[in-house]
């Protein structure tokens, strides 16, 4: 019996593997076709799937409840159940952001640094989409519209594979884009997704650099850590949102207090949530106390070092891996820092690179602190909860990037596309 069920298996896999190398193959076409697209079709193409949503509200509501149902059977959390909810808000959501992506200007084709060499040749610099982008993520099923219309609008072909417990929501969803891309003669291709739960798939399309250009993972810290370690092609990806707050001795009182309180209490479970506040000693007995108070009543658990811990008995003690975890829940570290050099030291020993800020009305310590931090986003007098794609004026975006290059930080539009240079040449031959 175990030698014919590897067998199966083994076969199996083979069929998973060989599916995928298909759907490579479609989306290398499709890709070519829409590096040429027009703007204008594939703006109709973003609305057509729009209306398709709309008018497919019935479809995606019974998909989405088989989903649901298999979730609290299988036993998902209320947090993951909710992730998971695709209500009529949700797909109103979807629809907003296919017409605020149409809405924004087209970065294919753009030409810039146009200049004359010596020689007589002018030069420049094209935007291009990126080819094939291979997109893995968790749970949410407005991430398949989310990165669907991302890459459409940038010109490229992506393959899709959600989370096993999203299969029928994305199911539906993806036959709602197949029909706004035939609607307007754009190829079928050019957005697939990934219809089975087999495990194979993953490592299939991680594996298939001759068919797909660039890997976006999304979802949790091991799913990503996997994708990075085992992928043969490039990946666009942040592992994890390990954010710093430093308030100065010199920052405003009013403005610590309430961008403090944002950071972290605005939203819990998101990559861009303060999880470590750092306090100038000068200023830590004044600031500590008041916002103690207000993360209590919001149920904040905070966590510190000896000298926050002096100032607030009620803290638990802060361990070395407290500096290191992203809680993503209701939990705070706190340490008391001597200056501002204590404090970026601290964050170039533990950020993740994603997200820190500084509170401070001292316009040299925020230069400095903005040039010697080395993170994907530097904010002075202001939330980290701003670091995200449609604050940035990016529209939605496909996540964020704390890799050094390419992309860095939300990656939109823009970070789905690359730049080639151009040359005109009246007849010049090289000397």
């Amino acid at each position: 019996m175990n030698s014919v069920s590897a067998t199966e298996q083994q076969g199996s896999q083979q069929s998973t593997e060989q599916k995928m190398q298909a759907m490579g193959r479609a989306a290398r076409a499709a890709a070519r076709l829409m590096a040429r697209a027009d703007t204008g079709v594939k703006n109709a193409a973003l609305k057509a799937i729009a209306a398709e949503l709309d008018s497919q509200r019935p479809q995606l509501a019974a998909a989405n409840a088989q989903d649901m149902q298999n979730g609290r059977d299988n036993g998902l959390d209320a947090a993951l159940l909710d992730r998971l909810e695709l209500n009529d808000a949700r797909i109103d959501a979807m629809i907003e952001g296919l017409l605020q992506i149409a809405e924004l200007p087209d970065p294919v084709g753009e030409v810039s640094d146009l200049k004359y060499r010596p020689s007589g040749i002018q030069l420049g610099k094209m935007r291009v989409p990126l080819g094939v982008v291979g997109i893995i993520y968790e749970s949410r099923p407005n991430v398949t519209i989310d990165a669907a219309s991302l890459c459409l609008k940038s010109g490229n072909a992506t393959i899709l594979r959600g989370g096993s417990e999203a299969l029928h929501s994305n199911g539906a969803i993806a036959v709602c884009i197949t029909a706004g891309l035939k609607q307007v003669g754009l190829p079928e291709a050019a957005v697939q997704v990934v219809g089975t739960t087999d495990r194979a798939a993953v490592g299939a399309l991680i594996s298939m650099p001759e068919y797909v250009d660039v890997i976006v993972p999304r979802g949790g810290k091991g799913l990503i850590e996997r994708i990075s370690r085992e992928a043969r092609v490039p990946v666009i990806k942040h592992l994890d949102g390990i954010c710093h707050v430093y308030l100065d001795d010199r920052a405003d009182t009013e403005k610590a207090f309430n961008i403090a309180l944002n950071a972290k209490t605005h939203r819990y479970g998101v990559c861009n949530a303060m999880e470590t506040l750092l306090v100038a000693e000068a200023v830590a007995a004044e600031f500590l106390p008041r916002l103690a108070a207000a993360y209590g009543e919001k149920g904040v658990e905070l966590r510190g070092c000896e000298k926050t811990r002096s100032i607030l008995p009620q803290a638990l003690p802060a361990t070395e891996e407290d500096w290191g975890t992203e809680y993503l829940a209701p939990i705070l570290s706190i340490r008391v820092v001597a200056d501002m050099d204590a404090a970026m030291e601290h964050i170039a020993q533990y950020s993740s690179g994603h997200t820190e800020a500084i509170v401070t009305e001292d316009y040299t310590r925020a230069r400095r602190f903005m040039a010697e931090v080395d993170s994907s986003s530097v904010i002075v007098n202001a939330s980290t909860r701003f670091a995200d794609g449609f604050e940035y004026g990016l529209g939605a975006e496909i996540g964020i990037s704390t890799d050094k290059i390419h992309a860095r930080g939300p990656v939109g539009l823009e970070g789905l596309t690359s730049q080639k240079w151009i040359v005109f040449g009246d007849g010049q031959i090289r000397q």
